[in-house]
């Protein structure tokens, strides 16, 4: 894998390519609870996340001068996940992108495996300084915790580095599965839950042909400071409800100085890995492969080996 330099960060990763090509088309569907006063829920709710305070923060990141500066990682992971969609060997009429930021994933997709496109996102300003895409596009502000689709829409659907914020997974995985036909289903989720209760929340919410890794991106920044900067630069500052509503300086370069010293590379750079979670699911269709009935095999396990010797030697 090549090291492709960002700046004065490093990012081990090969080069992706960028499409570039049509236009898009604008829906604005800005739902009620964008609205809410922020204020943290009340006692008892499942809710962490301020998601007022989070399409603030993604619109700043929008609208910086260079918005793409800090966009590295999440261009990297959208390629990877375009590259599992093309393992699929099938063209999905309609498919649809959820937290689709400003377009990482479908400025990867191609026309002959996506014929259209909906992205929709909490933060407007990303929307308008979405990149460049091959396939036909159409942007819709909504929040991710509440999509105006109705049910059987898409074929199917993915979401890159924007589930993470979600208030409530399991009530998102089963929205997502109504809003499918039949196609497949390819989000990324951050690290803030185990491997094993993904699979378990994509079959509750009505998935099967499950499929869930995992994948490491390591990027060096010169120091803490930049990590943070860059974080910030990309949107994913801290929206929790109990966030500390500031840290002192002090703090702050005590905290680098012993990140140096523990994790520091030879050459004065510190490393920052991202873990990304994928996952596969597919919502049930009677098109789909079924096992064999239970004592339908002809043949038993144990002879499996004796196999061998029944296949001409040049074509094994």
């Amino acid at each position: 894998m090549a090291a492709a330099a960002v700046g004065t960060r490093s990012l081990a990763g090969s080069a992706l390519p960028v499409l570039r090509g049509a236009g898009c088309r604008w829906l604005w569907a800005l739902p009620a609870g964008l609205a809410a006063a922020a204020s943290p829920p009340s006692s008892g709710s499942l809710s962490p996340f301020d998601r007022r305070l989070k399409r603030k923060q993604k619109n700043w990141a929008a609208l910086q001068a260079e918005p793409g500066k800090c966009d590295y990682l999440r261009e990297e992971v959208g390629g990877r996940i375009a590259d599992r969609v093309f393992d699929i060997p099938r063209t999905f009429p309609l498919a649809l992108d959820v937290g689709s930021g400003r377009g990482y994933i479908a400025q990867h997709l191609t026309k002959d495996t996506v014929e259209k496109l909906i992205q929709v996102d909490i933060a407007e300003n990303a929307l308008k300084n979405a990149v460049e895409s091959e396939i036909p596009t159409v942007s819709i502000v909504a929040d991710e915790e509440s999509l105006p689709f109705k049910e059987n829409t898409f074929n199917l659907v993915v979401s890159s580095l924007s589930l993470h914020w979600v208030n409530d997974l399991p009530k998102a995985f089963r929205e997502l599965a109504e809003l499918e036909r039949e196609g497949g289903f390819s989000p990324h989720v951050s690290p803030f839950t185990a491997v094993s209760d993904l699979g378990h929340l994509l079959s509750r919410a009505g998935f099967n042909t499950l499929t869930v890794d995992t994948d490491e991106i390591q990027v060096n920044y010169p120091g803490l400071f930049e990590v943070m900067e860059d974080l910030q630069g990309m949107g994913e500052s801290n929206c929790s409800w109990n966030r500390k509503p500031l840290l002192h300086r002090d703090t702050m370069l005590a905290a680098a100085a012993i990140y140096q010293e523990m994790y520091g590379n030879s050459d004065g750079s510190v490393p920052a890995t991202f873990q990304i979670f994928y996952m596969i699911g597919w919502k049930f269709h009677e098109s789909q492969a079924k096992p064999a009935k239970r004592g339908s095999a002809t043949v038993s396990f144990g002879d499996l080996p004796k196999l061998g010797g029944f296949v001409p030697r040049e074509k094994r």
